[in-house]
């Protein structure tokens, strides 16, 4: 058996290791059978056209308040995509000075 491993199909990490009947990414926790048929990256557009992806950095194009805080976001304040999700708020990502929160594609684009 061979020492190497194929690349994670969801980040592109090199360091997959193998786990018991799965491949395993160390970076980002993707687990995934080898051979396993793996689903097209999604993607959107951002407010201004641009295709963003997972792992993309964006920034808020206007003003946001924040659902139960007081705290509003303001144009230019930088996010990473961490997932794409399919409804309403199709955006999973971490805000600066902010955390974890849903966004939607219309109120970013990629910086």
């Amino acid at each position: 058996m061979s020492d190497t491993f194929p690349p994670c199909p969801q980040c592109s990490s090199e360091y997959s290791y193998h786990d018991g009947t799965l491949l395993v990414c160390p970076e980002c926790g993707h687990e995934w059978h080898a051979g396993e048929e793996v689903e097209p990256e999604l993607s959107l557009k951002d407010a201004v056209g641009n295709t963003i992806v997972e792992g993309d950095r964006v920034t808020l194009v206007k003003d946001l308040k924040v659902k139960g805080s007081s705290t509003v976001l303001k144009v230019g304040t930088k996010a990473v995509i961490k997932r794409i999700v399919d409804g309403d708020h199709d955006i999973d990502c971490k805000v600066d000075g902010a955390g974890p929160m849903m966004l939607k594609s219309s109120v970013v684009k990629k910086a």
